[in-house]
């Protein structure tokens, strides 16, 4: 591209001017003096798709961490694994994953319920030894439904390992995560038959590693409240949402909607 091609493709292309992160990150970059250092970041590494690169790189990941929040705010954060690929690029702006059996506690699936904010970080320890930051929206997608409108989706053969729903996302931001504190690992030779995926056997599942269970009964025993059916804990989410747009609307705020909105069927 000669110097006036450069030029004409400046002009053309639109002008930046809102600045990426939150209210929060701003201030503390203000009071930290690293408010020019993070414009540049921003303005170099922050993209609001995943170019092809970043497609290659997702393409051939084992695992990424998952960190939600619930309405309230209060935060989860986990680990997801499975054959390289299982982590989805549909398109450029989204994502998808299986969600496989596991502890039943459903802590992610809950807050994305709830909030469908949602952030993905991959690490690369073994190869380029560098990361990727996905931040965006995620709804649930029965696998049915997800395999009708996308029929390329291999079905796994490892039981453990069929997806019993499947979360999309739509990508906000994408960034690098450097490789300046990532340790470089290496993999050990498999012993025995791997990995037990989707096994309720209490050892193969890690056992009471850290010892909680056996404090269980120094905790006193649990005796959680009656379930909720799915209508009353409908009606309940409903009236914290219209509380909580009533409190937005008063303060001049943008309403939050989450997940579970009421145009979301039972």
């Amino acid at each position: 591209m000669s110097t006036f091609e450069q030029t004409e493709h400046r002009q053309a292309t639109p002008l930046r001017t809102s600045r990426p992160g939150s209210d929060g990150e701003h201030l503390v970059q203000q009071r930290t003096g690293t408010t020019e250092r993070a414009d540049k970041f921003y303005a170099e590494q922050v993209l609001d798709r995943l170019n092809t690169r970043m497609q290659e790189f997702v393409a051939r990941q084992e695992m990424f961490f998952l960190a939600t929040a619930d309405r309230h705010g209060e935060c989860d954060n986990t680990f997801r694994a499975g054959p390289p690929g299982f982590l989805h690029v549909l398109d450029d702006r989204t994502l998808t994953y299986p969600e496989y059996r596991g502890n039943g506690v459903q802590a992610s699936l809950g807050n994305i319920e709830e909030n469908p904010h949602v952030g993905l970080l991959m690490v690369d320890f073994l190869q380029d030894r560098i990361g990727l930051h996905v931040n965006g929206t995620a709804r649930v997608v029965a696998d049915e439904e997800m395999r009708d409108a996308h029929a390329g989706l291999a079905f796994d053969p490892v039981p453990g390992r069929r997806a019993q729903v499947w979360v999309v996302v739509a990508v906000e931001e994408a960034y690098i995560h450097c490789a300046k504190h990532i340790p470089h690992l290496q993999k050990v030779p498999r012993h025995g038959s791997g990995r037990a995926w989707g096994t309720d056997d209490f050892k193969r599942k890690g056992g009471d590693f850290f010892g909680a269970a056996a404090e269980a009964p120094e905790r006193g025993p649990f005796l959680p409240p009656p379930r909720a059916d799915a209508a009353t804990w409908r009606a309940q989410a409903e009236k914290v949402l219209e509380r909580a747009e009533q409190r937005s609307a008063e303060a001049g705020e943008q309403a939050f909607s989450g997940w579970f909105r009421r145009n979301v069927t039972a």
